[in-house]
């Protein structure tokens, strides 16, 4: 199993951040750039990858008590992750990414996931800013 972890700061509510991040439409926007989610019969989703242009069946639950997302596949082990806000102050908090991939042979080069996970987030933080002013 590997697994991959980076945090950010963020220039909003915990509260603000998360609804940003939970946002179905608006997924795409913070999510890395070849990955986009289409929602069924929630927690069902699929996501389709554009590097390789397959779907993956998965799924995604919110959790708005914890202000937690998790996901990972449903048909097989391959994946899963969450992402996680915390509140530092009224007008700041911090977002947690974390990914497990499990077997080796479905774990993409550190290094690109590690630069997913940073961009990801600096996307997000991109989105919020745009919505809080």
């Amino acid at each position: 199993m590997s697994e991959f972890e980076r945090s950010r700061r963020m220039p909003a509510s915990a509260e603000q951040v998360f609804d940003q991040a939970c946002d179905l439409d608006r997924l795409d926007e913070w999510l890395p750039g070849d990955l986009h989610v289409h929602p069924e019969e929630l927690p069902a989703v699929t996501v389709h990858e554009d590097r390789t242009g397959h779907d993956a069946r998965a799924l995604l639950r919110e959790d708005r008590d914890q202000l937690r997302l998790e996901w990972g596949t449903r048909d097989d082990d391959r994946y899963a992750g969450w992402l996680q806000v915390a509140g530092i102050d009224d007008r700041g908090s911090e977002a947690t990414v974390h990914l497990s991939f499990f077997g080796r042979g479905h774990t993409p080069p550190a290094a690109l996931v590690e630069k997913s996970l940073e961009e990801s987030l600096a996307r997000l933080e991109e989105q919020v800013r745009g919505r809080t002013g």
